[in-house]
């Protein structure tokens, strides 16, 4: 006989009556609306729920005690119980009480499937849940005080809960990424008033000089700058300058007593500073990369935290009126002392156009390491020597080749060079020449965009040329090419678009304190959900954290407590390096095994002792074994039991800086024997009027700018003087010319692609007997758009 048990749940207080859902659950609506409203001024914005990932929640077993509901009424009719579920979901009642939680439409849809999974596959389920379901069936469709689909909600709301935690403590996530008031952050800075003096000026107009005089004059100090170079230059100045000076970088501690004491005096990378020392003066040098979109925190940090009685502030007039905002927060006046050019710089009315028109000291600025390649392989086809520096050298090898350059009895009179010259090395340049005046970089959202340098690159890289003290008494600027240098005299007298904001970045703690209300979330969830929630006012913004990101998910499946991932996460590495990123999991998993990674190990993975690179690709391993040396020595600062052979790797690594160093002087000969290995293979015969197998730039052809990507290969062989002046194609006109400037020395345009994978044999005869019947057929211009997305479109076959 069924008996109906809801009058005696309700009497128990078990279950809510008739019509009470919505009564019961108003306070949590109210609760979830005060979390909205977060930090008192209720503009928090919503949280973006499709980085809330549910948790999974296994159907209920055989219990014996989940079994009372059966006993107290009868077993589910599941075919029932789907029907009004079904009914549930798609009551507007319903949908809106779930709104007022925080279920949003995304979050309510996530949380009925599991709801109902979870109901339909569960062999038995809560008692008082299973006699709601039974009263609710019983009564579906008769009128009677039974059971309504709405007294589910209850239910449903604990289940959807479970599976998103965060609903929960929304209010307290909101509290712990509320980042509107970072001053507060250091409460030793803000406990003594500290005087701000802002150095103001251009490259080359003494002001670090200035800082760094107050800096070894002081009694402590600390210096902090954005690379290692220019932490061990001020190291080294100090030093000679009978100021004790310790020098602190993530992968180096080098002290200026014997005994390992500290030295009053520190020179260090920025994010090294310690906000808890104090000083009497410290050095912020290139104040305005505090807008960077990766790196940007660490400046906020430094101005913020620091414990200084002075703090000296270098860098671009741009960003005067921020830090004086910033300081107006803490209660600190910004002293400016404005400096100019110390020598003239001049634009020159010509542009190069040939590399036989080089002069000594003439320094051609590349943004990328294949035009590098190329470039310094011209020159020396010409019988000069040149030096070459970029970004991915060792620090070792880039002052060598400095050096190299600097010597008036060195042969070597030209440098190739990429922006890495634009700080962090004293170099005697005469004339700067830009290979190109486009880059590609990555904006705050982390996305790749190729587009002209700003006036602010621009004046930093220009700025290197005519340094004051060198032989050199002024400094000229022009271009490789005509056509771009009249766009890099605007961009240079454009003023320098003021610093708007200052980087954040959560801290270890901020994420410990999420992982402990969401304990099941990933390191990578808890950053996303962390951003989402992050409420920043106008003159901060939160870094890019995708570097983070790419870390958290690669090491996600590795053991390890918050602490110790979050540390490998924030790792300095480059993620487009496959043997680093590859070596770092390496790293983590033996971490995870408390086994140390000792210097046998190491020598093992590296294939240590290396010999001296025969091709470009040895030598750019070569430069990735060199930042696995750099990872290892970071780590072991962090992890000093785990990575105990510290000494010892940074022994070997001066021998590989060393090797890598006789690469780079004999790079020429590098790049003659990575072309003559894939020559073979890849040669082929093409008739000479196609237009892949020309070197030069032919007017008569127009590709498809619009086309499939299948002809993206093709468009850097054709262009058209009109468009090429468009402001929108300025990265493709560069391309090209790039492109041209490779072909010089290195054969057709065919063959490159062929070389690069881009082509294959069967295409490129393809291409170019469609291109013999278009041509007979005078058909290949403008008005073969059609033709050409059809061939497109086959070619993409083809190639998938």
């Amino acid at each position: 006989m069924r008996r109906c048990a809801w009058p005696l749940l309700r009497r128990a207080g078990l279950v809510p009556r008739h019509g009470g859902a919505a009564a019961r659950l108003r306070p949590v609506a109210a609760a979830a609306t005060s979390s909205s409203s977060a930090g008192g001024d209720g503009s928090a914005r919503a949280p973006d729920t499709s980085l809330f990932v549910p948790v999974p929640l296994k159907p209920a077993g055989d219990a014996a005690e989940e079994d009372v509901g059966a006993e107290l009424t009868r077993p589910l009719d599941k075919g029932e119980v789907l029907k009004n579920l079904n009914k549930f979901y798609k009551r507007k009642e319903i949908q809106r009480l779930g709104a007022e939680n925080g279920l949003d439409a995304r979050l309510f849809h996530q949380a009925f499937i599991s709801f109902r999974k979870y109901i339909m596959e569960s062999s038995s389920v809560s008692a008082d849940l299973h006699i709601i379901l039974n009263d609710i069936c019983c009564g579906a469709g008769k009128i009677c005080l039974l059971g309504h689909v709405d007294d589910l909600f209850p239910f449903f709301l604990r289940h959807a809960k479970q599976i998103f935690p965060m609903l929960d403590c929304m209010d307290d996530l909101r509290k712990i990424s509320d980042l509107r008031l970072p001053p507060n952050w250091y409460p030793d800075a803000r406990a003594i008033q500290r005087k701000i003096i802002f150095h103001a000026g251009p490259t080359n107009s003494g002001k670090t000089y200035h800082a760094i005089q107050r800096f070894l004059s002081a009694k402590s100090g600390i210096y902090c700058g954005p690379l290692k170079l220019l932490a061990h230059e001020i190291f080294q100045k100090s030093n000679d300058a009978n100021v004790p000076c310790d020098l602190v970088t993530g992968e180096e501690r080098v002290y200026a007593n014997e005994d390992a004491r500290q030295a009053p005096h520190i020179a260090c990378t920025i994010e090294m500073c310690s906000t808890n020392t104090p000083y009497e003066v410290a050095v912020i040098d290139e104040i305005q990369m505090i807008r960077d979109p990766a790196r940007g925190w660490a400046w906020t940090r430094a101005l913020l935290g620091l414990c200084a009685e002075e703090i000296h502030v270098c860098g671009e007039a741009a960003a005067i009126d921020l830090v004086t905002e910033l300081m107006y927060t803490t209660g600190e006046e910004v002293e400016v002392r404005n400096y100019k050019r110390l020598t003239p710089l001049t634009v020159l009315d010509y542009a190069l156009e040939s590399l036989d028109n080089l002069q000594p000291g003439d320094c051609i600025v590349c943004f990328s390491k294949n035009d590098i390649y190329s470039v310094s392989r011209q020159i020396e086809a010409r019988g000069l020597e040149c030096a070459v520096i970029y970004g991915s050298l060792p620090p070792g090898t880039k002052l060598e080749q400095a050096k190299k350059f600097n010597d008036p009895d060195d042969p070597c009179k030209i440098l190739v060079a990429t922006d890495a010259i634009g700080m962090g090395l004293n170099l005697c340049i005469k004339r700067i020449i830009f290979n190109s005046i486009v880059k590609p970089t990555i904006n705050e959202k982390g996305e790749k965009e190729i587009d002209s340098i700003t006036t602010s690159q621009a004046l930093q890289i220009a700025g290197r040329a005519g340094r004051y003290g060198s032989s050199f008494k002024q400094g000229e600027v022009t271009t490789m090419h005509r056509d771009d240098l009249m766009q890099l005299k605007e961009i240079l007298s454009e003023p320098v678009r003021p610093v708007k904001a200052a980087g954040l970045h959560p801290t270890p703690e901020q994420i410990e304190m999420f992982a402990y209300h969401l304990p099941d979330a990933t390191l990578s969830n808890l950053i996303d959900i962390f951003v989402s929630l992050s409420q920043v006012d106008g003159l901060y913004f939160v870094c890019n954290i995708d570097d983070f990101k790419f870390l958290a998910d690669m090491i996600q499946h590795i053991p390890l407590n918050l602490r110790s991932r979050y540390v490998f996460c924030t790792a300095p590495l480059n993620r487009k390096e496959p043997f680093v990123c590859t070596t770092l999991l390496k790293f983590a998993r033996q971490f995870s095994r408390n086994e140390p990674l000792t210097f046998d190990w190491l020598c093992r993975h590296t294939k240590w002792p290396l010999a001296a690179p025969k091709n470009i690709k040895e030598l750019v391993h070569l430069e990735a074994v060199h930042d696995v040396f750099d990872l290892y020595l970071w780590l072991s600062y962090r992890f000093m039991d785990m990575f105990p052979d510290a000494v010892l790797v940074r022994d070997i690594q001066k021998k590989l800086d060393d090797i890598i160093q006789v690469g780079v002087c004999n790079i020429t000969k590098l790049i003659r024997a990575s072309q003559s290995a894939a020559a073979p293979s890849t040669a082929t015969v093409v008739s000479e009027d196609f237009p892949l197998s020309r070197t030069k730039r032919d007017t008569r052809v127009v590709s498809d700018r619009q086309g499939a990507k299948s002809t993206e290969a093709l468009s850097i062989a054709a262009e058209v003087p009109g468009e090429r002046r468009a402001k929108n194609l300025k990265a493709y006109r560069s391309a090209t010319r790039q492109e041209d400037l490779k072909s010089h020395g290195r054969g057709s345009l065919a063959n490159r692609l062929l070389r690069e994978g881009l082509l294959t044999q069967e295409m490129l005869r393809q291409l170019e007997s469609e291109w013999q019947d278009q041509h007979r057929n005078g058909r290949y211009g403008l008005g073969s758009k059609r033709d050409d997305q059809n061939s497109s479109k086959e070619m993409g076959k083809k190639k998938k």
